[in-house]
């Protein structure tokens, strides 16, 4: 059993703040890795040579700035997709805590994984369009921006190819929590001690196992979905999908066909090779902003370690501490004697 644990000294805002830059640090850090990984997915020209001959290609054709295509689409769906994520995820675990607000480990994943879902059918259309601009020739584009694409998808398309290949994604979602939860209870077997005894390193390591095992095993969802995002009749070479299909069961037939089994796992390379350093930077960035936040919120000394200020109660909401502050300031102002008014 567990408990849901979150630091009451930060804002809701504040959180969500420093979740959006680390992630936008960590997707612009680690964005060749994931454009490659969509280039394989695809299946397009770039990738016959391997991957470090894709990356020579991309470059020597397009430019370096090439590797960064798509990016700030999925910056930008950040927000919009943390902040209903983060509000599906509370309601719930509200829902499924028991009368004494515990909740199961199995159960923390489940309301993980369909909070996840949630938000990924809401922004879904950024995701097309990121792998749109990704798979495009961007000295010849077909689209000239996130906007652009959206407005010319949506009219030469319909609105349904803002959401084709949602159903993979949907279905990976299950392979994932597996994967997340099959790890997860294997921990304290692994490092034979319990769970809520792990230093923020045995934390960090079990992240990145859990999510190169949950990633692998919905990886051929994940490759689907790809190849149905790229397929379009309006797209030069129709997108570069190496394969053709009509829908997601046939693309899984025509991808084991023509490519193999192992087709569908095209690309897990750079997606496994970005964990750590995603990871890495997403965590240190977070806990640098949470403490620039809670520095600012006057419970630590200095944004660059976490020693406590002191005689500042820690149990205090940023509101209430701010109150007291004042209040205390006002209790110790001298009053202003009759004469002087």
């Amino acid at each position: 059993m567990a408990t849901l644990r979150r630091d009451g000294r930060v804002t809701a805002l504040q959180r969500l703040g420093c979740a959006g830059l680390a992630g936008a640090l960590s997707l612009s850090l680690t964005a060749p890795l994931e454009l490659l990984t969509v280039l394989a997915q695809v299946g397009t020209w770039h990738c016959r040579r391997g991957l470090r001959g894709a990356g020579r290609s991309l470059c020597r054709t397009e430019g370096v700035r090439a590797l960064w295509k798509g990016n700030l689409t999925a910056c930008l769906r950040l927000c919009p997709y943390s902040a209903l994520q983060l509000a599906a995820s509370r309601r719930l675990v509200a829902l499924f805590m028991d009368e004494l607000g515990h909740i199961s480990h199995w159960r923390a994943i489940m309301a993980g994984s369909l909070a996840g879902m949630v938000a990924t059918i809401v922004t879904y259309p950024t995701d097309v369009i990121k792998t749109r601009l990704i798979v495009q020739n961007r000295l010849e584009p077909s689209y000239e921006g996130i906007l652009h694409a959206f407005y010319k998808i949506y009219h030469q398309e319909g609105l349904r190819a803002l959401y084709r290949g949602v159903s993979p994604a949907i279905l990976g979602a299950v392979p994932f929590s597996a994967g997340s939860f099959f790890v997860y209870i294997s921990l304290d077997k692994i490092w034979q001690e319990p769970i809520v005894s792990f230093t923020p390193l045995q934390n960090f390591t079990n992240g990145c196992v859990a999510a190169a095992v949950a990633q692998t095993l919905s990886f051929p969802f994940e490759t689907v979905k790809r190849k149905m995002q790229a397929q379009s009749p309006w797209l030069p070479h129709y997108g570069g999908v190496d394969v053709h299909f009509t829908g997601m069961a046939d693309c899984f037939r025509q991808t084991v066909k023509n490519k193999g089994v192992l087709g569908l796992w095209s690309g897990l390379t750079p997606s496994l090779l970005k964990i750590v350093p995603y990871f890495g930077v997403m965590f240190s960035t977070f806990e640098f902003c949470k403490r620039v936040c809670l520095y600012r919120n006057g419970y630590i000394e200095s944004p660059l370690n976490y020693k406590l200020t002191p005689g500042v109660d820690q149990s205090l909401h940023p509101q209430e501490l701010r109150e007291l502050k004042l209040l205390r300031r006002e209790n110790f102002e001298p009053r202003k004697s009759a004469l002087e008014n």
